[in-house]
């Protein structure tokens, strides 16, 4: 897997992560959302130069001119519910994909340190042949991202898959190593060293999906 870590090099993408995560700011809902959305603009972006182009030619009010634009077919995918401020952010960019959406969450079986991934729902378009990327905003132990990987397969091989996050741990990236094609891309704003004992990343920021939309209810 190629990993294209952002954070190896100081950007403004710094001061949106630096918010994310900062206690004193997490409790604006909408600014983190739309920190979120801004971090998979820049993530999107950078994700762009890897894409093929194509040279077509431009008619202005005044001229001709040739140009490169993107030729890749793209299937933007994000699971639900944490990935949807990400997925907006990528859409911005990439205004002309299609999208798929996915649940995949966790179900903890006896105790809060053990849990499965459950995927209950599953919206895709045929992907054969077309760049597939994966949107989730936390990159902890790695097994909702393959979860949905598995749970794709059956709509179709995609030309390559590119996988993006705002901030992942250690052991969540080594997984995805070990657990996806070589050719795979990850993109990624900030990798952090550990998960705690519930497979949450220290010192990541919490739980993306209630920073952004509220508190749930477990069952």
């Amino acid at each position: 897997m190629h990993i294209h870590n952002l954070s190896e090099q100081n950007s403004i993408l710094n001061q949106f992560i630096a918010e994310i995560r900062d206690v004193s700011v997490q409790n604006d809902s909408m600014r983190f959302r739309r920190n979120i959305e801004r971090i998979g603009e820049i993530l999107g972006y950078e994700l762009s130069k890897a894409l093929e182009f194509e040279t077509r030619s431009i008619t202005t009010p005044l001229a001709t001119i040739m140009t490169e634009t993107p030729k890749n077919d793209v299937v933007l995918c994000s699971i639900l519910r944490a990935g949807v401020p990400l997925h907006n952010g990528l859409l911005n960019y990439f205004d002309k994909s299609e999208n798929a959406f996915i649940s995949a969450y966790r179900h903890h079986l006896d105790n809060p340190e053990s849990f499965e991934i459950v995927v209950e729902y599953l919206a895709c378009p045929d992907l054969t042949g077309k760049t597939l990327i994966l949107a989730d905003p936390m990159l902890a132990t790695g097994q909702s991202l393959i979860a949905t990987y598995k749970a794709l397969e059956p709509f179709g091989k995609p030309k390559n898959v590119h996988i993006v996050a705002a901030i992942g741990a250690e052991p969540g990236v080594d997984y995805l190593k070990n657990n996806l094609p070589e050719d795979t891309n990850l993109w990624i704003a900030a990798i952090d060293k550990s998960l705690n004992n519930k497979g949450y990343i220290v010192p990541g920021l919490g739980d993306a999906g209630d920073l952004a939309f509220g508190a749930k209810l477990q069952h």
